[in-house]
């Protein structure tokens, strides 16, 4: 498996990835992806593939986000197709993800996702550091990973790009 930089040549794959890693919801993260791309959050050294046998099976993206203004990233959507789930492609693209996030200086990522399985990746919940979601009812699925740049004065609430208020 190689885990790489986005390429525009991905742009498809990656799209039938995501409608096939979310066919419970269809259109939302697929079309989500799209219109992150377009965004001015979009940061092309943070959209990452999985590829295996030359085939993308896996894609993962940061965006910029904000707390209380500062900059922070947002994580996902996190995609892997069905029949590379449960692999350890999902689990090489959250390293290789937040290991390029801390390199390039973002102090924290945030997601909404399931606890018990994002706390593998240091994820814990972002109540614990101050920070509070979008919507109030995320709160238990609300995490914060951070990184080597995180002070404790970063709190407040928690803004993603923009396409994710289209969502």
């Amino acid at each position: 498996m190689l885990i790489r930089r986005e390429t525009p040549a991905d742009v498809e794959a990656i799209h039938k990835v995501t409608e096939a890693a979310f066919a419970a919801r269809p259109g939302g993260e697929a079309w989500l992806v799209g219109e992150l791309r377009a965004d001015a959050g979009w940061i092309p050294a943070l959209s990452l593939v999985a590829e295996v046998d030359g085939e993308v099976v896996g894609h993962v993206v940061c965006t910029r986000g904000t707390v209380d203004g500062a900059p922070a990233l947002g994580l996902g959507p996190l995609s892997v197709l069905p029949a590379k789930q449960r692999t350890g492609v999902g689990k090489a693209l959250m390293h290789t993800v937040l290991g390029a996030a801390d390199a390039l200086g973002e102090p924290l990522v945030v997601l909404l996702g399931d606890p018990a399985y994002y706390s593998r990746f240091g994820f814990r919940l972002a109540s614990e550091y101050g920070i509070t979601p979008p919507v109030a009812d995320w709160a238990p699925y609300f995490q914060v990973r951070t990184l080597t740049a995180y002070t404790p004065a970063l709190t407040g609430p928690f803004r993603y790009a923009a396409p994710f208020d289209r969502l």
